[in-house]
């Protein structure tokens, strides 16, 4: 197995400008294939994730240039792929797995949906479901309940209203969101149970407005789909950095005694994982804002301890764990439940390698706790589950005067191909 073995660090100082957003890039690669007329695409993330995207939607017959290193020319479809037969991988990407379940079984094709193995263990029965609700004929050809999926042409009735669940995975409803605008039909939206990531939502409802198609909303419950909304090509899109992997070099400001500056996002970013600038600031860390920049430091450690709800921002809220390594107590983070169906089960896999390093660690179904240690183990073989955001958030062990192994360092390029060089220019 390959390895990157990370030297202790002490400071962390220095400006980062942030990879494009995968959440907003995988979408925005969608609604512009959906779209009438052509998109310049700035600042594309380039990874693993939008390269599945790209891959299935020049299978699926979109015409895609690329233009810069980041930048990408779209010729949108009007509303129907073009092939009409197709067989998609698309890896582990849940950002693209789940939105063209739902397009495609709109697209009166045929289309088998494929991944890896643990996208094959990730949930994706909410959703049939629902689509099955206005006549989709979508048939599991593995466990019932995941991938992978065939997908048959179907008569579609989306007029009405359509019942989901919201509190395993928001994607779900990004996803049929996202793909209702095709059947022409004001179709209403239900939430039948706590809807979870919120404000991965409001990145959907407003690249969805960018593009030509308002979502009318009622609290977090109910959503309608206006009838007749097509959409239609904004000519530019520019895409964030990403706010997720904000969330590390944040932290190694807090760790490191800063200031570390993240460019790409700021004040008046769309993404809720800016939020955890919040969180830092208010376990000490002093944190600034721009409208397209943040900078953390801390004038020392132990940071507070915590005990926080995290339902809003899952993905950031892993890089807090490692964070809770370096606090004056105990740290609890609830309501992560969404972490069990990630691309690991996250609070299994973060407790585990939290106790490598020494600390005590104790998880439930929806939370986990740990208490740190005066000394963390050193020269500690960290696993990496083939999931990015492990590999990314225990790089801040370093932070306690240890040397840490990090197994699989190229899980990364599923969000941020060059995250340690990058990481390795900021910290000392």
């Amino acid at each position: 197995m390959e390895f990157i073995d990370l030297a202790p660090s002490a400071h962390a100082r220095g400006t980062v400008q942030l990879p494009g957003s995968k959440s907003i890039s995988n979408r925005t690669l969608l609604l512009a294939a959906l779209a009438q007329g052509e998109t310049q695409i700035r600042d594309l993330l380039k990874s693993d994730d939008t390269d599945r995207m790209l891959e299935a939607l020049t299978s699926l017959g979109v015409t895609l240039t690329r233009t810069g290193e980041n930048d990408y020319h779209l010729v949108g479809t009007g509303g129907s792929f073009p092939h009409k037969e197709a067989d998609l991988f698309l890896g582990n990407a849940g950002t693209a797995f789940r939105p063209l379940t739902a397009a495609l079984a709109f697209s009166g094709g045929t289309y088998k949906l494929h991944g890896v193995p643990r996208m094959h263990e990730r949930p994706i029965g909410d959703l049939v479901d629902a689509l099955r609700q206005v006549g989709a004929d979508i048939t599991y050809l593995g466990q019932e309940g995941f991938p992978p999926l065939l997908i048959k042409p179907a008569h579609i009735a989306a007029q009405g209203s359509i019942k989901i669940r919201g509190d395993v995975s928001s994607q779900f409803l990004t996803a049929l969101l996202m793909a209702l605008p095709m059947t022409g039909k004001e179709t209403h939206i239900e939430l039948v149970s706590e809807l979870i990531s919120k404000p991965y939502i409001e990145i959907t409802l407003r690249l969805m407005a960018q593009f030509g198609v308002e979502v009318q909303r009622d609290g977090w419950e109910r959503f309608t789909v206006p009838a007749a909304s097509g959409y239609v090509s904004p000519g530019i899109v520019y895409v964030e950095g990403d706010a997720s992997s904000a969330s590390y070099f944040l932290a190694a400001g807090a760790l490191g005694g800063g200031p570390v500056r993240v460019q790409g996002v700021g004040a008046k970013s769309i993404q809720g994982d800016v939020a955890f600038a919040d969180a830092l600031e208010a376990i000490g860390v002093t944190i600034t804002k721009g409208d397209n920049w943040i900078e953390a430091s801390a004038p020392q450690l132990p940071l507070k301890a915590f005990d926080r709800d995290f339902n809003h921002i899952p993905d950031a809220a892993m890089t807090l764990a490692v964070v809770a390594l370096f606090c004056d107590g105990p740290s609890r983070l609830t309501n992560i439940a969404s972490w069990r169906v990630k691309e690991t089960d996250r609070i299994a896999a973060m407790a585990t390698e939290l106790r490598k390093l020494g600390a005590i660690v104790e998880e439930g179904e929806d939370w986990l706790q740990v208490t740190p240690v005066p000394t963390l183990n050193a020269q500690v073989p960290i696993d990496t589950y083939d999931d990015h955001r492990m590999a990314m958030c225990f790089s801040l062990a370093t932070f306690g005067g240890v040397s840490v192994r990090i197994n699989d360092p190229q899980c990364t390029a599923k969000t941020f191909p060059t995250y340690f060089d990058v990481f390795s220019q900021v910290v000392s």
